[in-house]
């Protein structure tokens, strides 16, 4: 698949969304059928501000916050550069208050996802 496909990638964050857990930036990779590499992951990137831009088109909430680094758990910094001016967000992008913010909007994501799962 493509990393530039964003029905093929958002089709992996629903799932993950249903699921309730985060996936890596590798995983996610990994599941649209390439190895991780600096390259690859930067165009990812690209495909998940596009995702993000069609959910907020539909009212649906952010999924992209759903990709994090395998380090600590939290988005890299192209999500955080290019989310500031919704959130508003002026803390480090790591430590405590970082952590509040995306297990805020994770949370979110998963109970949207979860209440129209079918099953």
């Amino acid at each position: 698949m493509s990393i530039a496909d964003p029905v093929a990638v958002r089709e992996h964050l629903l799932a993950a969304a249903a699921a309730g857990h985060p996936l890596t930036y590798s995983e996610l990779l990994a599941r649209l059928g390439h190895p991780f590499t600096r390259p690859r992951m930067r165009a990812l990137c690209k495909t998940l501000a596009a995702v993000d831009d069609a959910a907020q088109a539909d009212g649906e909430p952010e999924l992209a916050v759903l990709v994090v680094r395998q380090s600590d758990g939290l988005p890299g910094q192209g999500w955080w550069t290019g989310s500031w001016e919704k959130h508003r967000f002026t803390g480090d992008w790591t430590g405590p208050d970082a952590r509040l913010l995306i297990d805020r909007l994770q949370r979110q994501a998963f109970r949207y996802w979860q209440e129209r799962a079918p099953g």
